[in-house]
């Protein structure tokens, strides 16, 4: 895979792994590191990651709108509501990864989210305060699976009731909320994800973590 491609039909570098498939050109244009503070998309974000523990993520791709359905788009008060006949439901249906540690630990995390929420606190409190220091990656050799950030935001995540929240996964739902930027230096997303992140950052007057010493 090489780090660039160019779209045949609009001549726009991209990052290399998006050639892969045109639900990938899709996905890295249109959401993949755009930053999100929306609380049910970072809710079905990171609900998603995961889902996409040691699989493919287009496998989660091209389940997303039955993963929507399934879990009532994501919203986190109707989640949290699910009971042990939903959990079998899920289980049934084979639109989406039936795997029932993960569809029980989307349920629990729904309720640890709701609690979240009546105590004042966000899910984008939590990920933006763990944004690291702006980095340019030349190449995909350059961009980890997790990061000092990464494991802090899982480690607090965890200390929230969280589950399924490793460095690994914490590190993807980054990159996947625009937290950070990864994309490679020459992508043309690349400018307009760091001017988004830039207006978010002053909107909710967050510090790196680096900075927060």
């Amino acid at each position: 895979m090489t780090d660039l491609v160019v779209g045949p039909d609009d001549q726009r570098p991209r990052c290399g792994w998006c050639a892969a498939t045109p639900d990938y050109v899709t996905y890295h244009d249109e959401e993949w590191g755009r930053p999100v503070t929306d609380e049910r998309t970072l809710f079905e974000k990171l609900c998603l990651e995961g889902f996409q523990s040691g699989l493919s993520w287009l496998t989660i791709l091209r389940k997303r709108e039955a993963f929507r359905e399934l879990f009532a788009n994501f919203d986190a008060s109707v989640v949290a509501s699910f009971d042990e006949t939903d959990v079998i439901r899920l289980l049934a249906d084979a639109r989406i990864i039936r795997h029932r540690g993960k569809i029980q630990a989307t349920i629990h995390n729904a309720g640890v989210l709701v609690d979240l929420h009546s105590k004042g606190g966000t899910l984008a409190d939590v990920f933006w305060s763990h944004r690291p220091e702006a980095r340019t990656p030349a190449s995909f050799t350059e961009v980890p699976a997790s990061t000092d950030e990464s494991t802090a935001l899982a480690k607090s995540l965890k200390s929230l009731g969280f589950r399924f929240v490793g460095p690994t996964t914490a590190y993807a739902a980054m990159q996947a909320m625009g937290v950070v930027n990864d994309h490679v230096d020459g992508c043309w997303v690349r400018d307009a994800c760091t001017e988004a992140q830039s207006a978010i950052i002053a909107d909710l007057g967050i510090h790196t973590q680096a900075n927060q010493g």
